[in-house]
């Protein structure tokens, strides 16, 4: 591992290696929100445009309200567009942008590593867990397959 610099601090452009870094840092922390992650996925495995209620079955355990509020700020970030057709009941579906696409592989290679790596997160978890004393021993949530309906 490397060691900091003689200040023990390191500039933020240097990190991200831009000359906006809290812009990057910004964005990065909208992309790698979870419910981001599975939304972008899970629209592009449904051929990249769903319907809310659609989207709404595809991603487990998330809310209405969180689909609703990820995807406003997917649509405001331009990677996805939302599209309103005047019928009686409403229909309104997403599609994924270019620029929405354009995070797909990034996103899939994530998921990649966390599928590969979990396993070993898990147990270096326990490791550390048990090294900690009793009162501030963690006790980890099982793993749990979502159930799809």
């Amino acid at each position: 591992m490397r060691k900091p610099g003689k200040a023990g601090h390191l500039d933020p452009a240097a990190v991200c290696r831009s000359a906006d870094p809290m812009a990057v840092r910004e964005l990065l922390t909208k992309i790698g929100d979870k419910w981001t992650i599975f939304l972008i996925l899970s629209l592009d495995l449904l051929g990249g445009r769903a319907r809310f209620s659609v989207l709404e079955r595809a991603i487990p355990g998330i809310s209405q309200r969180m689909l609703s509020a990820t995807l406003k700020n997917l649509e405001r970030d331009g990677m996805v567009i939302r599209e309103l057709f005047p019928e009686v009941p409403p229909r309104v579906e997403y599609e994924t942008t270019d620029l929405g696409k354009s995070l797909l592989r990034p996103t899939q290679g994530l998921v990649d590593w966390a599928k590969a790596n979990w396993e070993q997160v898990r147990e270096a978890q326990s490791k550390y867990d048990a090294r900690q004393p009793p009162a501030l021993q963690r006790t980890s949530a099982p793993h749990r397959a979502a159930a799809r309906p």
